[in-house]
């Protein structure tokens, strides 16, 4: 019974140094596919793209901003 849980043991952390390794290659990957896609090109030239992603701001929200400057 006793090498029975000296193996279970080993084959969790096997697992688990596996599960470590792949999500940090899937992340890797993520983020090579995230730059490849911010490149467009555009007459042969390769330009980078940003996007941006913000709150709009409102109409009173401009107007302080502009008594502020």
């Amino acid at each position: 019974m006793n090498t029975i849980l000296k193996n279970m043991e080993a084959i969790f952390l096997a697992a688990a140094v596996l599960v470590g390794v792949t999500s940090a290659a899937q992340a890797a990957s993520v983020a090579r596919h995230a730059r490849y896609d911010a490149q467009v090109t555009i007459e042969g030239q390769q330009m980078a793209v940003v996007k941006v992603a913000a709150k709009r701001l409102t109409a009173a929200e401009k107007a302080a901003e502009k008594a502020a400057i």
